[in-house]
């Protein structure tokens, strides 16, 4: 198995995987735009055979449940209603989701966006009907860390249309959300095989 150099936003994510993935290299990168692409220019020199971006994410549609996996086919970033380039392939999808899936997780493959600002209400609506299945304010903009590697992106919904991160309720949903990450991060790190 080749090495693998996981990209995580947050420090409790970072945390959450740190502690599943032994052996894997971990690096917090911070969120947004501008964290995401410092941190994307630090990855390109670093050691490891793929990049793979672990993390939360927002679900867009009412089948999303915090707690589910969403394992990206591709990614793309968009700013104020417009977006910021091409979609980026996503490299394993297939492998990758039969890995969590393998460990009784609930997987959805699709398309992850990448935002500038928390998606809420509205908001959520539209870039479902653009074809994501999911947001994030990392992945698009990290892919260019991989430099030529395998890419692949795998996120945990924390909150959906129905359970907003501003809403009450999410206290219910954090802990089920970190408790998939773990297991997620350890089943990616065993199940992919970058170019395998």
């Amino acid at each position: 198995m080749g090495s693998l150099l996981i990209a995580s936003p947050m420090r409790l994510e970072a945390a959450l995987i740190r502690s599943a993935a032994r052996g894997a290299s971990v690096h917090r990168t911070g969120m947004g735009a501008r964290r995401s692409r410092a941190a994307a220019a630090t990855l390109m020199s670093e050691p490891g055979d793929a990049l793979l971006v672990l993390g939360f994410c927002g679900g867009l549609d009412e089948r999303a449940r915090p707690g589910d996996v969403v394992v990206a086919t591709e990614v793309w970033a968009t700013t104020d209603d417009r977006d910021d380039g091409e979609r980026i392939r996503c490299d394993g999808a297939g492998e990758l989701a039969a890995a969590v899936a393998g460990q009784g997780m609930r997987v959805r493959c699709g398309a992850v966006v990448s935002v500038a600002r928390l998606a809420l209400g509205e908001r959520r609506a539209q870039l479902h009907a653009a074809g994501a299945i999911a947001v994030d304010m990392e992945s698009a903009w990290l892919a260019p860390g991989a430099a030529g590697r395998p890419f692949g992106v795998v996120r945990v919904v924390l909150d959906s249309p129905s359970r907003e991160l501003l809403r009450p309720g999410i206290a219910i949903s954090a802990p089920t959300a970190a408790a998939a990450l773990r297991r997620v991060a350890a089943a990616a790190v065993h199940g992919w095989v970058p170019g395998g």
